[in-house]
């Protein structure tokens, strides 16, 4: 079995709470708030994973670590799961939620649903 370590790198820390800030002062100071609403968020978040679908759609299995990916190609793969995340950051901050505490409250919850096998 591979080590999960294998394909990690060293990476910056960055918060929800500071990706949150700056998505949120992006959108201000360009008067994208009335356009902000939760539907139109999750809808742009639902266009934003067809977009990140379609670099994986016909390339069958892919390696961890992506080895036989073109630079080119991770970094467009790279726009796109941030797209998607950025997406998600500013639609649990203007629907109110903590993303970071939901997120680790569901890794709990499915923990106990679905403890390790013996």
């Amino acid at each position: 079995m591979e080590s999960p370590d294998k394909f990690s790198r060293k990476f910056k820390d960055v918060t929800l709470e500071e990706l949150r800030g700056k998505v949120a002062e992006f959108a201000k100071v360009r008067n994208w708030g009335k356009y902000h609403s939760p539907r139109n968020l999750l809808l742009a978040l639902v266009g934003e994973v067809g977009e990140l679908s379609e670099i994986f759609q016909w390339k069958g299995e892919v390696e961890r670590g992506l080895p036989n990916w073109s630079n080119d190609d991770k970094k467009h793969l790279e726009e796109e799961i941030s797209d998607v995340l950025l997406y998600l950051v500013q639609l649990a901050d203007v629907c109110g939620l903590d993303l970071g505490q939901a997120a680790l409250s569901k890794i709990v919850k499915n923990a106990q649903k679905y403890p390790l096998l013996e």
